[in-house]
């Protein structure tokens, strides 16, 4: 929901301070009978919203839900009908996405509060996944990894950091998958082309392109605060709010993008995108400023979570 001329005013006289909110989708689920009600949809509606975005914060641990109709049920896609391609000139968008979209999986989560979607990165042909902490920190048993072609597997959480965000999965019995490359995010320039791709609102298979904006943006300076999840409860800032230093994008990230990956123009994996911007409290859409995690430093964390 975006904002009008008064509050936009207001906004800038410090009325409404900036957001920041994790990028993944969350779908509220019927209580069961012993539990209170949940609220009226129009209401649950509002409340995620409001509690998808944080005055001047990195939401942490189960966070930053984005909202699509509630009465639509599970989306379902193949790479084929639900990639959204947004090309740039002289640049072969296209080419990438079909390099790169069989190493992409959507990652549905159960939690008490109900379905977290988010993204992820295929790491080995065995079912090894890449993903953020943020999208199974709530995470009820174990989750469901879909392939680009619609393939399932149940996965479980292999490992999680919290701080940096990264978090492994294993899916149960597979093999063949196509791992993603993972490229050198040491060597990342301002200004070069780079492709997102995930599920945003749930639409797996999307693909959007930018820029790289910046770099070493360090989101614990740019903000401060105490986060909010999605269902109104506030986090510990000084124990689950993710503090990393980023790649900054204006490739369309939204929720749902959480995990997903941020690549080159070679196709490699530089970057998993982890956070968007938002300039009001009501805002839950992507304005051109998103953050990644840096793949160098994904990997020392993979490997980490691999050896303990």
């Amino acid at each position: 929901m975006g904002m009008n001329e008064n509050e936009f005013r207001a906004s800038q006289a410090g009325g409404v301070p900036p957001t920041y909110s994790h990028p993944y989708y969350q779908q509220p689920v019927a209580a069961a009978p012993v539990l209170t009600p949940p609220r009226p949809k129009k209401k649950r509606v509002a409340a995620l919203v409001t509690a998808s975005t944080l005055a001047a914060a990195v939401i942490g641990g189960a966070s930053g839900a984005a909202i699509v109709g509630l009465d639509s049920g599970s989306p379902t896609s193949s790479a084929a009908s639900a990639t959204t391609v947004s090309s740039t000139t002289n640049t072969d968008v296209s080419a990438v996405a079909a390099k790169v979209l069989p190493s992409v999986v959507q990652v549905n989560v159960t939690t008490r509060q109900g379905e977290a979607i988010g993204s992820g990165v295929i790491l080995s042909s065995d079912g090894k996944i890449l993903t953020n902490a943020h999208v199974v920190s709530d995470a009820v048993g174990d989750v469901t990894i879909t392939l680009s072609d619609g393939t399932k597997y149940q996965a479980s959480v292999v490992g999680a950091d919290t701080k940096a965000d990264i978090a492994v999965l294993q899916a149960e019995g597979a093999s063949g998958l196509t791992a993603a490359t993972l490229g050198d995010s040491s060597k990342v320039q301002v200004g070069e082309e780079v492709v997102a791709i995930g599920s945003p609102g749930g639409l797996q298979n999307t693909v959007t392109s930018g820029i790289v904006s910046a770099l070493n943006r360090d989101l614990s300076d740019i903000s401060s605060g105490e986060p909010d999840t999605p269902f109104g409860q506030t986090a510990d800032t000084s124990s689950d709010s993710p503090s990393y230093t980023a790649i900054q994008t204006d490739a369309s990230i939204n929720q749902g993008n959480s995990g997903g990956p941020l690549v080159d123009m070679n196709g490699e994996v530089i970057g998993i995108n982890s956070a968007l911007y938002s300039p009001s409290s009501t805002s839950a859409g992507s304005v051109g400023i998103g953050f990644a995690i840096p793949i160098n430093d994904a990997k020392t964390i993979i490997q980490q979570i691999e050896n303990n």
